[in-house]
């Protein structure tokens, strides 16, 4: 999608915003899969609500892009403007027990920045790649953690009133790998409470933590995580595996040979590619197990 407005550019400048025209969005996503479009840069969270009435009131149609980490985004020109969030500078502010965090700021960053600060509990998600707005989308979770356990306020943009809210704990349910946030909610800053732990402590958790995602998955390859969620009382990654799949590949994209969950772009998959590769897989299970896989990446559709 392009903005081909001079006005409309101009009065997106005039909020802070950065405008850059054809940009490729593959080097943005952990997959290195997607089209390009046109991609606004929000510096300032106060600008949101204004930039998104002019987007509205242009017919501009528009979506936002976090981290890029859990991701499947379609070939081509997208039909959209992206909008994302700058990261702010400093993304991590602590008040005794409280951390104020940017949603925008690096997970595994801030449980490291924490940990300095003898703040423990979040040692399981370490390794898990992405933003602390798509952890917070997603309630990111690993080995026995997961994020929504420390949350108590979340400031978000809500398209559905066009301004800018702050949920509080009880307004919020977390639930495995999903929460009750709107799909048009742009999470802007998280305050988590954090309990106290000595960093040594801290130090040998994420150790160990990292031991374990070293001897299991594929972290120097090209892959959004998880495909996949686990149904009730199952794995879908030990399913996979039981049908002999890793491996198995459409195009570029593959089952990887270390997790069976983790499909990784071995080359130049497109998102044809790693669609076709998750519907076989899933067809697969099905016929197997009779179990329908639902999944954990979010898949960008075009309608």
């Amino acid at each position: 999608m392009r903005v081909d407005d001079p006005k409309l550019i101009a009065a997106i400048g005039a909020l802070g915003v950065e405008y850059r025209a054809g940009v490729s969005l593959a080097p943005k996503t952990s997959l290195e899969i997607g089209g390009t479009s046109d991609l606004l840069v929000v510096r300032k969270h106060e600008s949101l609500p204004e930039l998104i009435q002019l987007l509205k009131q242009a017919a501009v149609p528009h979506r936002f892009l976090g981290g890029g980490s859990n991701v499947l985004l379609p070939d081509g020109e997208l039909p959209w403007v992206i909008l994302q969030l700058a990261r702010q500078d400093p993304d991590v502010r602590f008040e005794g027990n409280h951390v104020f965090v940017d949603c925008a700021a690096d997970l595994g960053r801030t449980v490291t920045t924490c940990a300095k600060h003898d703040l423990g509990g979040m040692e399981g998600l370490i390794g898990v790649p992405g933003s602390i707005g798509g952890a917070l989308r997603m309630n990111a979770g690993a080995y026995g953690t997961q994020i929504g356990t420390f949350v108590r306020e979340v400031q978000v943009y809500r398209a559905s009133t066009g301004r800018i809210e702050t949920l509080r704990g009880p307004e919020i349910n977390f639930e495995y790998r999903h929460t009750s946030f709107a799909l048009d909610d742009i999470m802007l800053t998280v305050r988590l409470e954090l309990p106290s732990k000595p960093y040594r402590e801290i130090l040998q958790g994420i150790r160990i933590c990292n031991e374990k995602r070293r001897a299991s998955q594929p972290l120097n390859q090209k892959s959004a995580g998880c495909i996949f969620k686990n149904p009730p009382g199952g794995s879908a990654g030990r399913m996979i595996d039981e049908l002999g799949l890793k491996g198995h590949s459409v195009g570029d994209a593959r089952v990887s040979d270390r997790h069976a969950n983790f499909f990784i772009n071995a080359g130049h998959a497109s998102a044809a590619d790693m669609l076709a590769l998750i519907a076989d897989v899933r067809r697969r299970v099905r016929d197997r197990y009779g179990v329908e896989l639902e999944e954990e990446v979010i898949v960008w559709k075009e309608q």
